[in-house]
């Protein structure tokens, strides 16, 4: 009995799936999207959910670094940039003494060479000069 059931169930299985092609084959898809609703459809979607699931590594891999600089209008950029401004911000004289100290430092640790230096040639010229050598 159960032999019987299956031909009409797999003969009506064979017309809705021709049924369904016919259906779908002769839809109109431009027409059925200009029916949508973009911004209720919009609406819906859980953009945080939606960017959980970016990963920005991938991301930035795909993307031409190079070819992003050359869109750059770099004398635009640096014509926006305010150098009084920024000069305000910066602590020119701590970055001068910053500076000068470093340089000054550097000279101390040049003339405590020299020093050093000076003295073992001293020290080897006077053990020559009394016989040590």
């Amino acid at each position: 009995m159960a032999r019987v059931a299956a031909v009409p169930e797999r003969l009506a299985q064979g017309v809705a799936e021709r049924v369904v092609a016919l259906v779908v084959g002769s839809l109109d898809l431009n027409a059925l999207v200009g029916r949508v609703d973009l911004n209720a459809l919009l609406d819906q979607i859980d953009v945080d959910r939606v960017l959980d699931r970016v990963d920005p590594d991938q991301l930035l891999d795909g993307l031409d670094v190079n070819a992003l600089l050359d869109r750059i209008d770099v004398d635009g950029l640096l014509g926006r940039v305010d150098v009084n401004a920024l000069l305000a911000r910066t602590d020119l004289a701590a970055t001068m003494a910053d500076a000068a100290t470093s340089t000054a430092d550097e000279a101390l640790d040049a003339l405590r060479l020299s020093a050093v230096r000076a003295d073992d040639v001293v020290a080897r010229w006077c053990a020559r000069l009394l016989g040590r050598a």
